[in-house]
């Protein structure tokens, strides 16, 4: 699907028409310049590469340099890689958040919040022990029976367990849009995206 990369600046509310206090999301969407058009003879596939956010001459490689070069843009430190474009576009050219001024939902993609080492009551909302009482002492988080006593005897691969817990790649589908204002390119989306104020993001149709 045709989208941007963008910036998520943070969280906001505003009122809808009944009086509603509605939460949302505000991102910097673009502008993206085509750094890459990629063809079936080619490639073997159709898809345009696009990158945000200028980047130093200094952090880039010799090899990337060479590839920004060719498309006549800046240095750009994301890419991405985007397919069905209605328009036919050609290396160097920007897209905006214009892009969006007529849809009515998006999917985004981020990186979500990393939580580091949590148990499975906040991992996998697991109810935790019911009766307080019989004997209970200090088990009230625990996950209580991992496997069978005698056959099998062995814990099964992918039990709920406590872990490692969010830095993980996460889309939502189905944000609607509340607004776009192109003269700061920003996209205002109902609801929450994956991810911390500041963190790169994958807006898509």
């Amino acid at each position: 699907m045709p989208g941007l990369l963008g910036k998520k600046i943070g969280m906001m509310s505003v009122f809808s028409a009944d009086g509603k206090n509605v939460p949302c999301t505000v991102i910097e969407a673009g502008p993206c310049a085509v750094t890459q058009v990629k063809t079936i003879e080619k490639d073997g596939y159709e898809a345009v590469q696009v990158g945000f956010q200028d980047q130093k001459e200094s952090r880039v490689n010799a090899p990337l340099m060479g590839h920004f070069k060719k498309a006549g843009v800046t240095p750009k430190s994301h890419l991405a890689e985007f397919k069905g474009f209605e328009t036919e576009l050609k290396l160097g050219d920007v897209i905006t958040v214009d892009l969006f001024a007529d849809t009515a939902y998006v999917s985004v993609t981020g990186t979500s919040k990393g939580k580091g080492f949590q148990g499975v009551v906040k991992r996998h909302n697991f109810g935790g022990v019911g009766q307080a009482t019989h004997g209970q002492h200090n088990r009230a988080r625990k996950p209580g029976s991992i496997g069978a006593c005698s056959y099998p005897a062995k814990v099964f691969k992918g039990l709920r367990m406590g872990g490692q817990m969010g830095n993980a790649r996460v889309t939502t589908h189905n944000l609607q849009v509340l607004k776009v204002i192109p003269e700061h390119n920003l996209l205002v989306i109902k609801g929450s995206v994956p991810g911390y104020n500041g963190s790169i993001v994958i807006i898509e149709k």
